[in-house]
């Protein structure tokens, strides 16, 4: 029998070079990586981006797809090269690391509050071709125009909606109010609407979501009408997730879609239903954690490397392996995990490489530095998580 420790093709010293240069096409396999490693496969991510390019286009909807899911300016520029009309961000500090990586036009989808974030909002639209800000108070409105005075720039703005019970002025007289606010201010300018119905995003069942997405939705197209009835443009309104594209990408009245998992999928996405039945298949998993055996402390259970430290715990599902049936995870620590193996439908042996699905897809890619992209068993490319860690 074949030892475990000859599973991997090169020595540690080639490989680390290669990883560290950045040059592993044809060269690095995936039993070449150090684990716990983050993976995407490169087919069922470039698959993913296509489909959803694609319905944007029949629908006549623009597409800006939302880098808290990624953080990856490398993957920010796959969206973009299939018709993307930019990203979105959560936080300032991602805006800063794709415009830092050449990436033209985001929207951050948060407000602006306090003088140092202003300060660097105004900075950054300095340098940036298309950077969108949310307001939804009018004493940030004020703080953004100063700010932008005195730097002698013009940003441009959207009104952030309360649709989902978290950011945003109320729609309707409120909102109108406030967009009228900013009319008078000389150094802002008004872009339309953002409405994130986040809530909506994973309700179970397809009716169900549908029915919810559409209640969240329609005061804000109601408040698109009412600033068009005032006289002020409003050709703009974003929002959308991955479970509601379908949803709100037939809406008349909204013009952009903002999601994210749908370039990678997870496992609490897949159980929210689609219209041909309980699974939410549109996308396929593309993004995994290669994990390592690395004890096997009896017949019944394999320990793996990969563990608290490896996944986001903030859903009740437990990572699943991909291609052997029967297996249960569980966390053993921060970096350990046991895997169930009595009902494995294959073998499960020490040095084993383990692929497994990700339960929460955007605070476990905010665990790595880096994410591998393969095709098959090889490794193409190491792409830096310029964005990981800004949260601020």
């Amino acid at each position: 029998m074949a030892s475990f420790l000859h599973t991997t093709t090169r020595p540690w010293a080639e490989v680390e070079q290669m990883l560290a240069s950045g040059d592993v096409r044809g060269k690095l396999a995936k039993d070449d990586l150090p684990t716990p490693a983050l993976c995407v496969d490169l087919d069922a991510l470039t698959a993913n981006i296509g489909k959803m390019a694609n319905y944007a286009q029949r629908n006549g909807r623009a597409l800006r797809p939302h880098g808290k899911s990624h953080k990856c300016s490398e993957i920010a520029r796959l969206t973009l090269a299939a018709g993307a009309a930019g990203a979105c961000s959560a936080k300032l500090g991602e805006a800063e690391a794709f415009a830092a990586a050449g990436i033209e036009s985001v929207l951050v989808t948060t407000p602006m509050v306090g003088r140092h974030r202003v300060e660097r909002a105004v900075r950054l639209a300095g340098r940036m071709a298309d950077l969108i800000l949310v307001v939804d108070h009018a004493e940030n409105a004020d703080d953004l125009n100063a700010a932008a005075a005195a730097a002698g720039v013009q940003l441009t703005v959207a009104l952030d909606l309360n649709v989902t019970n978290r950011t945003g002025v109320a729609p309707g007289p409120d909102a109108v109010a406030l967009a009228e606010h900013i009319t008078r201010l000389p150094h802002l300018k008004l872009k339309g609407i953002q409405a994130y119905a986040g809530h909506a995003s994973h309700v179970i069942g397809f009716a169900e979501r549908t029915a919810s997405s559409q209640a969240a939705m329609a005061p804000a197209i109601a408040t698109r009408r009412a600033l068009e009835a005032k006289g002020i443009p409003c050709p703009w309104l974003s929002g959308a997730s991955t479970g509601t594209y379908n949803i709100d990408g037939e809406m008349d009245g909204v013009t952009e879609l903002q999601p994210g998992s749908y370039l990678f999928m997870d496992l609490d996405y897949a159980g929210i239903g689609s219209p041909n039945g309980e699974r939410f298949d549109d996308f396929a998993h593309s993004l995994t954690v290669l994990s390592t055996v690395y004890s096997m402390p009896g017949r019944e259970q394999a320990i793996l490397d990969a563990g608290l430290k490896s996944f986001a715990t903030d859903t009740p599902f437990a990572p699943q392996v991909r291609g052997i049936d029967g297996c249960r995870y569980t966390f053993a620590g921060d970096e350990h995990a046991r895997l169930d193996v009595r009902q494995a439908s294959s073998p499960v042996q020490l040095g084993d490489r383990l692929e497994l699905v990700i339960p929460h897809c955007d605070p476990t890619v905010n665990l790595y530095d880096r994410i591998f992209a393969t095709r098959g068993e090889q490794v193409e490319a190491v792409w830096r998580i310029d964005a990981r860690g800004m949260s601020a």
